[in-house]
């Protein structure tokens, strides 16, 4: 076995705002760190999907862990270690046996100090002598940045829970040098994404990491270099959805899968969802889900070939629904390339100044528009409330003169400390009443079909052209398509079908029903759509009867039985 690696600290001079910014780190609180603690079935549901199991010679491996809080991971582990290790050696060199088998790192100071002491107690508790515990866990345990850490070793095992911590919350020197050594820092990527990072490139070939951390990079767009990195040096070989689990000892925010990416050539991905947290329960699955062959009826497991695809959105739901999805793709033109229009609602900053009933705008009358708003088509039609939104734009752009309109200046002028007070209005004082979005009149008079963000399904309300969207709502247009038929078609399970491909899911199950998932949806040409089928398809988006919709979709896409049935789902 190879000897332990030495793990330097890049040096920087005394008082180096970096070296400030990671001390102020090191003591931060737990929310500030990002520290999320996992439950111990997880954490052994983890250890046995990357086969770190203590019937083999686990003292023979390497294993890092990046970011160990307060041992949720790594005690787990040093027990595993241990019980290896007193089952297939004499014990008596556990210096020799055991002192390059692990390095764990830790920036927070309270964490490291008190999950030290904790090895330390279980070190000695295996009959290890006082002396040789302690320099055993002085060789295991590092206190540090392990993103600022330059390791010359590369591991078995990068095993834990990386850090969830937004870009706003790291202090911008200490970004500025994260940005410098991580490539995959990207948008508004977290910093987990670089744990990644850096983790996969310290695996050895053939090595294993196992993480459970926020699953957005698999979609998002700040994962976009990541997917990329994986998908060229990597393999995705298990992928468990933790969405709506107990996986933690707290609630949490974050949205969590468990990843087993290995340094190795390319298979099927394994797939499974939501499992009980019941360690029996996961053991199976692990079991399972780590076999040369899946068992022979195993529903709960998926295989998918080629999920990783360059810095493509991952697309992890079932093969038959893939495979439609890539024939739909092949063949028909996205949305927008089919002559219609994804847009957003408009955005004010100040929805309390800007907007109000229609009626009680104490404004001139060009410059309000009436509103449509989510409240406004929950039951599938629009039930308009009676809101509108002022409007500070000149039909042509820019913003109109306050001067020629005293009823607006009067207006807005009234509500100033809280329109002011937006970020938009500080950079740009002189023209502190505009909305963050500019508004354009015309929209109002187009028919749409509005789409909240937010929905469990495709929820499609058409609008003849009399209200203007608000910003929690998208729409679309079309120069050429009957919205109509097209409303037929969105509801029928082919937006969800595309949107849950490629969109992060919510808590509870939620899709974002965002522009940048609903372009991606296939449609035909309006003009090759026959005669016949699109007055079925019309008269379907008109009854608004889901049933209806797929009958006429089933013939317009030409559905098999088997992708009749995928477009239904099949357990997911």
């Amino acid at each position: 076995m190879a000897n332990p690696a030495t793990v330097q600290q890049p040096l920087f001079p005394s008082l180096c705002p970096v070296s400030d910014a990671v001390a102020r780190a090191s003591v931060s609180g737990s929310g500030e760190r990002g520290a999320i603690f996992t439950r111990r079935e997880v954490v052994d549901f983890i250890l046995d999907l990357a086969e770190y199991t203590s019937d083999r010679r686990l003292f023979e491996y390497q294993l890092l862990e990046p970011s160990f809080g307060e041992g949720d991971f790594l005690l787990v582990i040093v027990e595993r270690l241990l019980e290896s290790w007193k089952h297939h050696t004499s014990q008596l060199n556990p210096l020799e046996d055991l002192r390059g088998a692990l390095r764990a790192v830790e920036l927070h100071q309270t964490s490291y100090e008190g999950t030290y002491q904790a090895v330390i107690a279980l070190l000695c508790g295996s009959g290890i002598s006082t002396q040789e515990t302690g320099q055993l866990a002085d060789s295991w345990l590092i206190n540090g940045d392990f993103l600022l850490y330059e390791e010359q070793e590369h591991f078995d095992f990068v095993i834990g829970n990386p850090p969830y911590v937004r870009q706003e919350l790291i202090p911008d020197v200490l970004m500025a040098e994260y940005r410098n050594r991580y490539k995959t820092i990207y948008d508004r990527a977290d910093l987990y994404i670089p744990f990644i990072e850096n983790s996969l490139l310290l695996l050895a070939k053939g090595g294993t990491l196992g993480f459970i951390c926020s699953d957005r990079w698999m979609k998002n767009r700040y994962g976009g270099p990541l997917r990329q990195m994986v998908s060229q040096e990597f393999y995705l070989k298990v992928y468990v959805d933790m969405v709506d689990t107990d996986a933690f000892h707290s609630d949490v925010i974050a949205y969590p899968a468990i990843t087993i990416v290995t340094r190795e050539s390319c298979g099927k991905t394994r797939i499974a969802h939501k499992p009980q947290i019941n360690q029996k329960i996961l053991s199976i699955l692990a079991q399972h889900l780590t076999r040369k062959n899946l068992p022979a009826g195993e529903s709960h497991i998926k295989e998918i070939a080629g999920v990783a695809s360059g810095d493509e959105p991952w697309i992890l739901e079932s093969s038959d629904q893939l495979a439609l999805m890539r024939r739909l793709e092949r063949e028909f033109p996205m949305l927008e390339e089919a002559r219609c229009k994804v847009g957003i609602g408009v955005a004010t900053g100040a929805d309390k100044a800007f907007i109000g009933l229609f009626d009680e705008l104490d404004v001139e009358i060009d410059r309000k528009l009436p509103l449509v708003m989510t409240q406004d088509i929950l039951n599938g039609r629009v039930n308009w409330r009676g809101f509108g939104i002022i409007n500070p734009f000149l039909e042509e752009g820019g913003l109109v003169d306050l001067d020629c309109y005293p009823r607006l200046k009067r207006y807005l002028e009234d509500r100033k400390k809280l329109i002011a007070g937006r970020h938009v209005a500080k950079k740009s004082p002189k023209r502190w009443y505009r909305t963050i979005d500019r508004i354009y009149p015309q929209i109002l008079t187009e028919e749409k079909l509005l789409i909240p963000d937010i929905k469990g399904d495709a929820h499609i309300v058409y609008e003849p052209g009399k209200l203007y969207p608000h910003h929690n709502l998208y729409y679309i247009t079309s120069t050429d398509w009957d919205l109509k038929a097209l409303q037929s078609i969105l509801m029928s399970g082919i937006a969800r079908l595309f949107v849950s491909a490629y969109s992060t899911r919510m808590r509870g199950g939620y899709l974002r029903f965002q522009a940048q998932y609903l372009r991606r949806i296939r449609v035909p040409y309006w003009k090759d759509v026959p005669g016949c089928l699109r007055k079925e398809l019309i008269e379907a988006g008109h009854s608004t009867d889901k049933t209806l919709c797929n009958e006429a979709v089933f013939k317009l896409y030409g559905f098999s039985e088997d992708e009749r049935t995928a477009l239904g789902g099949n357990g997911y």
